[in-house]
């Protein structure tokens, strides 16, 4: 890595919108949360933490260190790193630590790099359960034991779909389905040597069937049951249980949905399947123009590639031991794909490029030789390539944790709609037509996407970061955005709006007005509420009374709420007397992807505002 810098730290503390950097003050030792940071940072992304600086109302200041605390530090730091009673691995090379100074002050400045997939998890001690951390935009959070399991499963080097399935054989495959994924095979690796043996060693040689020496057996791997398996033998308790495809198609904002292809029983529903009856669905409406190369129509654009890449992705990056599956939603103005599981390699990696970490990479191999997918790491670039030849605004890619989830927003609305610079200039007058083009694209961001952070215009703008945390100030200090939140939570929506319109939400689909903006936390009495506090307390009062309901009518409570009112995680576990956390957990999350329940801001779910509104089409009564 390069050498730390006192510009880098004072870029880090000017912007104070990331993750991956921690200040702390040190005052008194080394503080009791660093190996908490420590082992989050390492599962998540890596980071830097900076000791010698503290947080007064909000905002940093560099009080450092004396040279008896900086050579204490480091030696506490030093003991803990070669202790595995006190972290579990080592990831601070001698160059990642540096003292440096600011206007006298000493700080201590360490590095640490994310770690692998095969060296996760990081922990505390020596049990990784209850010791080992990640990192959210609530800062540091302690892993669920399932969290943690599932990291082990994925430091596996033969990828978790190599698993054998004992008891399962050729009979729980749907032949069909493997003779059909042999045509294309033929149609795509003409004269291959493998299309001449018979079926059972043309699967072991996807990966579907596998033979290990030691101890001596055989059998249908996890892999050619996710591929070509009968949807009852995908279910069973001892293959995939959690295991759930399903696309939506969302054009017509009146309907529930206008198209939906999940597993109803009519069809075999493996991953063969689905993908070859959801592609021509996603594409029905994208346009091809017409192109030659020598006497051969092409009949793709770097869209088609790039959709078949995030559709792709999403079924081989999948944790099939997860719950929620993979979710595929066609909007008029975009497409949404997620899938369960965390992300093996750090998110600048990814956005690089050139590392290649699969979950199930068998599944992966198969969906090769037909044409989908690409192993060298460049998935996420094509990605961004792909709408970048549109003009379209770049893709957002964002994580969820518990569940752990990855979402990707493929939005295929311009980079800068005339309507919304229209809005802009009727909202501003004059004043807007002085802003240059790094401004103009943080408010058309605001006003399309309802907010926009640092880390979003840093996938729209080649600026370092510290420019366009100037750009955001500057634009607050003008008048033109409000900042709401501090530090790295920050976001900003334009100045004085109520309701300001959002294209990734039900808002811009016909549902009823936002909240008010600039207080996402209502009160009781908020005079912006469309429905009195009181009703909708007394709608809901013999569940709030009640220790415990049933499910149903705990559902039923929560839609009846949501047809009413918008409301937040915060409103909906005061009206209904439970603890947010569990009632995120238990239905919530569930409901949003039954689609019962619509988030307000989809493309962003941990928004801390985040609200709910019922779908048009479900009754709660």
């Amino acid at each position: 890595m390069a050498k730390i810098t006192l510009t880098d730290v004072l870029n880090a503390a000017r912007i104070g919108e990331t993750d991956d950097w921690e200040f702390k003050s040190a005052k008194g030792g080394m503080p009791a949360s660093f190996w908490d940071t420590y082992s989050a940072m390492a599962n998540t992304d890596g980071g830097t933490i900076v000791l010698g600086v503290s947080e007064v109302d909000g905002a940093l200041r560099f009080d450092g260190l004396s040279d008896a605390q900086i050579n204490r530090s480091k030696k506490t730091l030093h003991d803990g790193l070669h202790n595995r009673s006190v972290i579990s691995l080592n990831l601070v090379s001698a160059d990642a630590m540096a003292t440096l100074q600011f206007g006298g002050a000493n700080l201590l400045v360490i590095h640490i790099r994310p770690a692998t997939r095969s060296e996760r998890p990081v922990h505390r001690g020596q049990n990784p359960f209850g010791a080992t951390y990640r990192r959210a935009h609530e800062g540091d959070y302690r892993c669920t034991d399932d969290q943690v399991r599932r990291m082990i499963a994925d430091a596996d080097p033969q990828g978790g779909d190599q698993r054998i399935l004992d008891g399962f054989g050729i009979d729980d495959l749907d032949q069909d389905s493997l003779a059909q994924y042999r045509n294309m095979f033929s149609a795509t690796n003409l004269n291959h040597p493998w299309l001449k043996i018979d079926q059972l060693d043309f699967l072991e040689q996807l990966g579907g069937w596998r033979r290990e020496r030691n101890p001596l057996r055989e059998g249908l791997t996890l892999a050619g049951m996710l591929m070509f398996g009968k949807s009852i033998a995908i279910a069973s308790p001892e293959a995939a249980p959690n295991y759930f495809v399903d696309f939506r198609e969302r054009l017509d904002p009146s309907q529930r949905w206008t198209d939906r292809l999940f597993p109803d029983g009519r069809w075999e529903a493996n991953l063969f399947q689905f993908y070859t009856r959801l592609w021509p669905k996603l594409i029905q409406d994208i346009k091809i123009p017409f192109r030659l190369e020598g006497v051969q129509r092409i009949d793709e654009t770097e869209v088609h590639v790039a959709l078949r890449e995030a559709v792709v992705n999403a079924l081989v990056h999948s944790d099939y031991s997860a719950p929620g599956g993979v979710v595929i939603e066609r909007y008029r103005d975009r497409f949404v794909i997620e899938n369960p599981g965390a992300l093996l390699v750090s998110m600048d990696q990814l956005r690089r490029g050139g590392v290649s970490e699969c979950r199930n990479k068998s599944v992966q191999r198969m969906f090769r030789f037909i044409g989908g997918g690409d192993q060298a790491g460049s998935g996420f670039r094509r990605i961004r390539a792909g709408w970048s030849s549109q003009h379209w605004r770049a893709p957002v890619l964002t994580t969820q944790i518990e569940p752990d989830r990855i979402l990707l927003t493929l939005p295929t609305i311009s980079l800068l709609p005339e309507d919304a610079t229209q809005a802009l200039e009727a909202r501003f007058g004059d004043r807007f037509g002085t802003l240059g083009q790094p401004e103009v694209l943080a408010l058309a961001t605001a006003k399309l996407e309802g907010e926009v952070t640092n880390a979003r215009l840093q996938d729209l703008l080649p600026e370092h970061p510290a420019d366009i945390g100037r750009t955001l100030q500057n634009l607050c200090t003008q008048g033109f955005l409000a900042a709401v939140g501090r530090g790295r939570w920050t976001r900003y929506r334009l100045a004085g709006a109520v309701g300001g319109q959002d294209l990734f939400s039900a808002d811009a689909e016909g549902d009823s007005p936002d909240l008010e903006v600039d207080s996402p936390v209502l009160t009781a009495d908020s005079p912006v509420m469309m429905v009195k506090w009181g009703e909708l307390q007394a709608l809901v009062r013999p569940i709030a009374e009640k220790g415990r309901v049933a499910r149903t009518v705990m559902s039923a409570g929560i839609i009846t709420l949501c047809r009413r009112q918008t409301l937040t995680l915060e409103q909906l576990s005061k009206l209904l007397g439970r603890q947010p956390k569990n009632l995120r957990d238990a239905y919530l999350t569930k409901m949003v992807r039954e689609g019962v329940l619509q988030l307000k801001y989809p493309h962003a779910p941990n928004r801390p505002d985040q609200a709910y509104s019922a779908a048009s089409d479900v009754t709660g009564e």
